[in-house]
């Protein structure tokens, strides 16, 4: 087994690697560092939400699915600027990676204040067509979170869009250690104006928008140094057709694919809502935990898009498939390692983050059933399909994710609701919506369709 390994992480004789495996270290583990803190102290954010009261909970739960969705729209487009980006560096064109970075910036400012504007125009609107049927305490919560969320996504965008281009350059450490302040900003802020100030959804809210204005603000002004291989070197809103259509054209399909799968996962959260506050508390809980059971997986796939996009831009596809070999054996030994200890402590870790009562048991069956299914078919399903998205295969990742999404995880999360599983029922669409999306973009990368798109 080991030999085998050894094997697979060694590059082929005569050939000099883009990245070497020091060169994967370096760029990987600050990912997993930061990916680890962000959800170590997002799950302590929710911990001292819930202390508040479940309706406070539940309302900063349930905004947050409102959140993921739109987040996603310019998060996709920092994933076309990366991807962009990171091929025209393995083509050695510094010149042209530096203008898609530019651009990148631009787009994600206009399309994060459109967001912004739109949002909290219609606020209210969307959360009464959303979640109309919630209790009046919880509605209270959610609007004011809502609001000051809202006034985020710029500096939100400006953060993403930075963190993609240091990432393009392999410096993952500047986020790491942007990352750090961020969350240290975001904890001490809830600590202030939850507990201190007892200002409960409206602390929650504030402290995260005060650690998204810094955040994008300091990545910002960091990138102006003209040391940086992708240095932003004007401020300058002048967009180029054919740079900007190079970006739009991952960006766009990626941002249909990722907002199609957030809005499905918003009516399944719209599903959860009608359970009772109980149910949603129990959902939070069990959801912030499962994505702690994915996150190497999820830092990891950041590294992907680099590591595959400059392979591919330098024209070695023979690498862009072993690079997928590695990183993917990689995420696949973190999520062992990780996942078995948490299936062990799943109960004392519902209780730490703040659950108590009858949530429990739900819970903790989410960690359960997550974590096992996780071990086998979570990488297949999220992880693979960066491989096609970094050598421009949007198109079909698009179709897979967004039809997979609502025949299996919205359609069969309202049947098998219908049925009488409640909460359980949601957590087995999931999986089956992996299961679906996992086979057809392992066959998709087992062929050579995706080797012959072009994105510069």
């Amino acid at each position: 087994m080991l030999a085998k390994l050894k094997t697979l992480y060694t590059p082929p004789a005569g050939l000099k690697p883009l990245f070497t495996g020091r060169d994967l270290a370096r760029m990987i583990w600050p990912l997993i560092l930061e990916q680890t803190l962000s959800l170590t102290i997002g799950m302590a954010d929710t911990a001292m939400v819930a202390r508040v009261g479940e309706a406070a909970l539940s309302g900063v739960s349930l905004v947050d699915s409102i959140n993921v969705v739109l987040i996603q729209l310019f998060s996709a487009l920092a994933t076309g600027g990366a991807v962009v980006s990171a091929q025209y560096l393995g083509q050695g064109s510094q010149d042209k990676a530096q203008d898609a970075g530019r651009q990148l910036y631009v787009l994600c400012l206009l399309v994060s204040g459109a967001i912004m504007a739109l949002t909290l125009a219609f606020r209210t609107p969307i959360l009464d067509l959303i979640y109309g049927t919630i209790e009046a305490d919880v509605m209270a919560s959610a609007q004011i979170y809502f609001t000051l969320t809202a006034l985020s996504y710029p500096f939100l965008a400006l953060y993403n869009a930075g963190a993609a281009l240091y990432r393009s350059m392999g410096k993952t450490r500047v986020t790491l250690i942007i990352s750090i302040v961020m969350n240290v900003i975001n904890l001490v802020g809830n600590a202030i104006t939850i507990y201190a100030m007892g200002m409960g959804a409206a602390g929650a809210g504030l402290a995260t928008l005060i650690s998204r204005v810094v955040g994008g603000a300091v990545i910002t002004f960091l990138l102006r140094n003209p040391k940086n291989t992708l240095a932003l070197r004007s401020y300058s809103l002048r967009l180029t057709g054919d740079m900007v259509g190079r970006i739009l054209r991952i960006g766009v399909p990626s941002g249909l694919e990722n907002s199609m799968f957030s809005f499905g996962k918003l009516l399944v959260a719209s599903l959860i809502s009608s359970l009772g506050t109980t149910a949603i508390a129990a959902n939070a809980i069990g959801n912030n935990l499962a994505v702690a059971q994915n996150m190497p997986g999820m830092a990891i796939n950041l590294a992907i898009i680099t590591v595959v996009g400059q392979a591919m831009g330098a024209g070695q596809k023979g690498e862009a498939r072993r690079y997928t070999r590695v990183l993917m054996t990689t995420i696949y030994i973190c999520e062992w390692l990780l996942n078995i200890p948490m299936i062990i402590w799943a109960e004392p870790l519902v209780r730490v983050c703040g659950l108590s009562g009858a949530g429990v048991p739900d819970a903790v069956w989410i960690v359960l059933f997550h974590g096992v299914w996780a071990l086998f078919t979570w990488p297949l399903s999220f992880s693979l399909p960066n491989t096609l998205r970094a050598a421009g295969d949007v198109r079909y990742t698009m179709i897979v994710s967004v039809v997979s999404m609502w025949l299996c995880r919205v359609l069969l999360s309202y049947v098998l609701a219908w049925y009488g599983l409640g909460l359980k029922a949601v957590w087995i669409a999931m999986i089956s919506d992996w299961a679906v999306r996992g086979a057809f973009f392992w066959a998709r990368y087992r062929g050579d369709k995706w080797l012959k798109k072009k994105v510069v």
